[in-house]
């Protein structure tokens, strides 16, 4: 179901009407893979000219805006769910996409239409002059006009990569949230935890409240912020807390004026507690506290494709997890433990640019059987012939396949009952299996 345009909105800028050709969305995402020299280039200036041009700094009444690590994608969902449940129109942009390039701008809950953000793209084509965008930075302006032709109350924009230096971060958010600070994409955000927190940090306003989940960050982004002159609302201190009690927790949350909102007996979230805490607090600290209630059924009903997500094939049970660092690594790790099964196969896919050897460490204890694949639609992939070696460098046993789905089918082949797979790493890894499980039907839950 894609989304009906609200007859309210507002007319497209003036300067910017389309006189390109019809061109299809599959033909503008090759174009924009195409054309600019670098996948990443870190920075504003460029970025920053284009949305000026057609007046895009502020899409909706109320921004926030999430960086973090991990859990970035499952606070988004979970702040998404709790406004729509109370009425409240709502756009989202997210990072990256699954299946679909349309996933990553959704108004009021769907994604936007092809032609839609074929419209959004031509704008931004005809507006950017001479000035070169990433296919991340284009992306960005396209979702942030197409926000600004709507009468959104809030947009909720996650953050592609760190923060200080991402697209994403010339729209000042109201609300900042930082779910975690962890090692990943080190040779673009620093070689530590200090470091890379400093860059996330970036995306805190002064005099507007920040809430971070990370409950041991480093001193160097507590002194940032406080220079920043933030707002800041930290796990584990007395204005946010939380409290676990046989399968349950309560939380403590705070508004702007320090008056605590306190959730008792909320069930465990089925995405990462950080994540969905932080969720609440972002919205006492925007005003609009939800009701216990909109926070129990968020926390038990929203769920989020590539996140610990269960599938069945051909008659197999299926674990698909877009663990691609360490610290997702270890999660995946501590929850693959608490599964019932007789053995565990593991298909692992992941880019070259990964600390392969940290994501598998915590996982050799736990999986039984390892199988790896090559990832021919991923240009930096790490080869199956890599990975192989790092498992072999372990006493592992290893089996190489060519692609995720051959990797898939050949597991599902050996698996007896009771046995559980999971399929995990990049991005393009849980991409690939959710397309053959979808063509098969056998069940992606």
């Amino acid at each position: 179901m894609f989304l009906r345009m609200q007859q309210n909105r507002k007319q497209p800028h003036s300067a910017v009407r389309v006189t390109l050709k019809q061109i299809l969305l599959t033909e503008w995402l090759a174009l924009l893979e195409k054309r600019h020299p670098r996948a990443i280039e870190l920075g504003l200036d460029r970025v920053l000219q284009v949305a000026e041009r057609l007046d895009l700094l502020r899409p909706a009444t109320q921004i926030i805006s999430v960086a973090g690590t991990n859990g970035k994608g499952s606070c988004v969902a979970l702040l998404e769910n709790m406004l729509l449940s109370t009425g409240v129109t709502v756009g989202c942009y997210t990072s990256p996409h699954l299946s679909h390039y349309n996933e990553r701008i959704c108004i009021a809950g769907q994604p936007l239409d092809d032609a839609l953000i074929c419209r959004a793209f031509a704008c931004i084509e005809q507006a950017r002059g001479d000035i070169s965008l990433t296919y991340f930075e284009f992306g960005t302006l396209a979702a942030l006009w197409a926000f600004s032709q709507q009468e959104l109350d809030v947009a909720i924009l996650e953050v592609g990569l760190g923060g200080r230096l991402d697209a994403v971060n010339i729209v000042d958010a109201d609300v900042a949230v930082i779910t975690s600070i962890d090692l990943d994409h080190e040779q673009w955000l620093g070689e530590d935890r200090q470091t890379i927190g400093v860059e996330k940090a970036g995306i805190a306003r002064a005099g507007k409240p920040l809430v971070c989940g990370d409950a041991t960050v480093p001193a160097a982004v507590l002194e940032q912020l406080a220079d920043v002159g933030a707002d800041v609302y930290l796990l584990g201190t007395d204005n946010f807390r939380c409290q676990y009690r046989d399968g349950e927790m309560d939380l403590i949350c705070s508004d702007l004026t320090d008056k605590q909102v306190a959730y008792k007996a909320l069930p465990l979230p089925l995405l990462p507690t950080e994540s969905a805490v932080c969720a609440v607090q972002a919205l006492v600290c925007a005003g609009r506290a939800p009701s216990r209630q909109t926070v129990c059924h968020a926390f038990v009903e929203t769920r989020l494709p590539g996140r610990f997500q269960h599938a069945r094939f051909r008659g197999g049970d299926i674990i698909l997890d877009v663990a691609h660092n360490p610290a997702a690594a270890r999660l995946l790790a501590d929850k693959l433990r608490l599964t019932t099964r007789k053995r565990l196969y593991g298909l692992f896919g992941v880019l070259a640019d990964k600390d392969i050897a940290q994501i598998i460490a915590p996982l050799l204890p736990v999986i039984d059987r390892w199988h790896v694949c090559e990832l021919a639609g991923a240009p930096r992939a790490a080869s199956a012939e890599h990975i192989s070696a790092l498992l072999d460098n372990n006493g592992v046993s290893v089996q190489c396949h060519s692609s995720v789905s051959d990797g898939l089918l050949s597991i599902i082949g050996q698996m007896g009952d009771n046995d559980l797979l999971v399929v995990f790493g990049s991005f393009y890894t849980v991409a690939e299996a959710m397309q053959l499980l979808d063509e098969q039907r056998d069940g992606v839950e």
